[in-house]
């Protein structure tokens, strides 16, 4: 029987934040040890997997683990009280909000090594690759071949980030892409008529748009790893080798071989340097303030971030969307999704599993995907979702989000993106070392060199852990 082995060393290897203080004061190696086989968690596909019927689950209870706060929170709760409303089974859902994403993740490791763990979990797309080789969970298309369950509804572009040989590891659930927020009106007045589509392009426009459209900065960009992920892919090129860590787990980034990571960093500095692009701090809501505010003319966001530019900007200007640029205007690639998808967590119950499948079979529906998306901005991962009238209605109200599933579907599972262990770690370097660049502490070819080196580094080492 194969196992497979993720300690508690892996754990803190792994995590932004280390999990030392977990474990009641036990050190990590007795945390470990007091799970038996130091840690040892057995996948679903390691023991056989089974799930009740529907008509035996009466009564059952699942964890509903997420990181949805505010307004997204709020739909998350009104979608779990009408599933224990109504649904058939006698099934209870008990949703818990964990924090954000990295709060979870490392909450989740905590709770794994103390055997606690929930039954369903919301972890950010990062974390997949970890996900994957922790042997906590139950692949979702174990519950899909048992089901018999018909996934050509489900968004094919989104369903390929978390397959991989052919295998659905999680459910899409709250998916975004990237896209390009203008300023119609200082766009007009610049004379511009066409949308620029790449970096180079938006250089080109950058001093129209300073002289003549009235901008204070051409474009608000934040140093966010995601961003320069989404410019690879543009590039149609590798992030990290073996096939992005798709084909077998990463050993090593490509970005730096690739010429990838050189190309985006050169275009940046350009912009940066001719005060097209000034830097406007870190991470992907970083641009939008300035945007908002009638100050940039771009900026670079998430989709499920366009109702809350709408709502800031307040009618102040016309707010246009277009397709995440590309580097350079020859370009030919693809963008990659965001946010989060649904884990099951192998707790050797059948009716736990039946009732989690259950449950989650409700959340991507036509009509509670309709409503995730009218309330919070995200994807519907269903394409039956867009012949319910909620949907209809939301985008009529909110046009401009037809660019995003434009976009989604004019890309290709190709250019679908990198599967890594230590993402979070990567994420973090890249931003970092951007930052150093924009301030004049190094040039771009050290740059480069300064990323991949810390980066193969992390990979390294989790591996060495891991094998």
């Amino acid at each position: 029987m194969k196992k497979r082995v993720i300690t508690a060393v892996l754990a803190a290897t792994m995590a932004l934040s280390s999990l030392a203080g977990c474990g009641n004061g036990k050190t990590l190696e007795e945390q470990t040890a007091s799970t038996g086989e130091t840690g040892t968690q057995e996948s679903a596909e390691d023991e056989g997997f089974s799930m009740a019927d529907a008509k035996d689950v009466d009564g059952t209870e699942i964890s509903f683990w997420h990181s949805m706060g505010g307004v997204n929170g709020q739909a998350i709760d009104a979608l779990v009280e009408k599933f224990n409303t109504e649904n058939e089974f006698g099934i209870t859902v008990n949703a818990q909000y964990q924090g954000e994403y990295d709060d979870s993740l490392n909450k989740l490791k905590s709770a794994q090594i103390g055997n606690m763990g929930a039954d369903l979990v919301q972890v950010y797309e990062i974390g997949s690759r970890f996900m994957i080789e922790s042997g906590w969970i139950t692949p979702m298309q174990e519950m899909i071949d048992a089901d018999g369950y018909d996934m050509s509804s489900i968004e094919p572009n989104l369903a390929a980030y978390y397959t991989i040989d052919n295998k659905l590891y999680s459910m899409p659930f709250n998916s975004s892409t990237p896209i390009m927020y203008y300023n119609k009106d200082m766009f007009e007045k610049a004379g511009i008529t066409e949308v620029p589509d790449s970096l180079e392009a938006i250089e080109e426009v950058g001093e129209q748009l300073l002289s003549k459209g009235g901008a204070g900065e051409v474009i608000s960009l934040g140093i966010y790893g995601w961003f320069f992920e989404q410019f690879m892919g543009k590039q149609g090129l590798d992030y990290a080798n073996n096939e992005n860590g798709r084909k077998e787990a990463a050993t090593a980034v490509a970005f730096d071989e690739n010429g990838g990571a050189a190309n985006i960093l050169t275009a940046w500095k350009s912009l940066y340097d001719k005060g097209y692009a000034p830097n406007v701090g870190k991470g992907g809501d970083a641009g939008l303030a300035d945007f908002s505010a009638g100050k940039s003319a771009i900026t670079l966001g998430s989709t499920a971030s366009l109702k809350q530019i709408l709502q800031d900007v307040n009618g102040k200007f016309e707010v246009g969307t277009a397709y995440f640029p590309k580097v350079k205007s020859s370009d030919e690639g693809g963008v990659s999704i965001g946010g989060a998808s649904l884990w099951a967590l192998n707790n050797n119950d059948s009716k736990k599993a039946r009732a989690t499948w259950e449950f989650i079979k409700f959340l991507v529906s036509a009509e509670s995907q309709a409503y995730w998306n009218a309330q919070t901005g995200y994807f519907p991962v269903t394409t039956d979702a867009h012949e319910e009238q909620v949907f209809k209605d939301n985008i009529a109200k909110y046009p401009q989000f037809q660019t995003a599933i434009d976009q989604l579907h004019d890309s290709s599972p190709e250019y679908v993106g990198a599967l890594l262990s230590v993402f979070p770690e990567a994420r973090a370097t890249v931003e970092s070392q951007i930052e150093s660049l924009l301030n004049g502490d190094q040039n771009v070819d050290e740059t480069v060199s300064s990323m991949a080196e810390a980066i193969n580094k992390s990979i390294e080492e989790y591996n060495l852990v891991n094998n």
